[in-house]
């Protein structure tokens, strides 16, 4: 069951656009229209602010943890057409790196796999995708995929770097392939893989009637299959599966709801996947043991979790 046990009075002058706790779930970021993104320590159910960081110029749409590995990093893009890289040293939080390559809105930032390096995808409404790499020495590259998608790029995923079926057989592990899933205002939903140091399509998935407003690539801990979800303005969510022997895969619609559904995130064990939308609910379904993805629990949010600057963590 779904209950909410912490509720966290963020601040924020306008609509929250995104809230992404950070790998130890100790660390809340939230970022809104205000422009500002905000980072709180939310230990043993306290909420104590401890960054208030105000250098983008217009919405802030999207954030992402970078893996503790490469330290306190933490990602935000938004309508000022910016990617901006921050980073915690000696208790203060400042700006590492600010990417203003895009020609749009960049509404989407996701890390890669710690096992890859600290990489970074960005997809804006220009159409294109940004793929972000530290060297290491301070400096910063960056691969550009033009015309990603036929309109907007609204959502960018990775793969894990675990591949599938390597827990049961443990001699079908190789160098993994960097890929990574992106999804279109073209309604598409489109897998991207790195060949000889470039970036090319790798395959074209239709079953949406809409925009795609989110896309998921599911956890892996070396079972049979890769699981993609996908969310549209159509109001449906797919789930995409593929055996991780061939290039076919199969769309299962979980569900098709009252409302458009705005995002999805998977449990760590890729076992369960957390779906939100217009309708104001956050549920979570679940596969059986027959392959029938069923609701095991939901939560009704109040119109003011979006609009009064609070939020709830689950």
């Amino acid at each position: 069951m779904v209950s909410v046990i912490n509720t966290v009075d963020t601040g924020h002058d306008d609509m929250i656009h995104d809230a992404q706790m950070d790998y130890y779930g100790t660390r809340l970021a939230t970022c809104s229209t205000d422009r500002s993104v905000k980072i709180f320590d939310v230990r043993n159910g306290q909420q104590v602010l401890v960054a208030d960081l105000r250098e983008h110029e217009g919405p802030v749409w999207q954030l992402a943890w970078a893996h503790p590995t490469f330290g306190n990093i933490l990602a935000s893009c938004g309508y000022d057409k910016k990617i901006i890289i921050w980073k915690e040293a000696n208790g203060i939080w400042g700006k590492l790196y600010e990417y203003n390559g895009f020609e749009s809105s960049v509404n989407s930032v996701c890390w890669a796999p710690y096992e890859y390096g600290l990489i970074l995808a960005a997809g804006s409404s220009d159409r294109s995708i940004s793929i972000i790499s530290s060297s290491g020495d301070g400096n910063w590259e960056t691969k550009r995929i033009a015309n990603a998608h036929a309109i907007s790029c609204n959502a960018v995923s990775w793969a894990p770097a675990i591949q599938a079926g390597t827990l049961l057989d443990p001699s079908l592990a190789t160098k993994p392939i960097k890929r990574f899933v992106s999804g279109g205002a073209d309604m598409l939903v489109k897998i991207w893989r790195e060949e000889n140091d470039q970036w090319v399509e790798d395959q074209k998935l239709e079953a949406h009637t809409d925009w795609v407003r989110d896309v998921a690539w599911a956890p892996s801990i070396g079972l049979i299959k890769n699981i993609i979800g996908s969310c549209s303005q159509d109001k449906r969510v797919y789930i995409w599966t593929n055996d991780g022997t061939t290039g076919t895969w199969t769309p299962k619609l979980l569900h098709e709801f009252s409302d458009v559904v705005w995002h999805l995130s998977w449990s760590i064990t890729g076992n369960i996947l957390a779906v939100s939308g217009g309708d104001n609910k956050v549920s979570l379904w679940k596969e059986n043991l027959e392959g029938q993805w069923s609701c095991v629990s939901s939560v009704v949010k109040g119109q003011k979790v979006a609009k009064d600057g609070h939020i709830s963590t689950d």
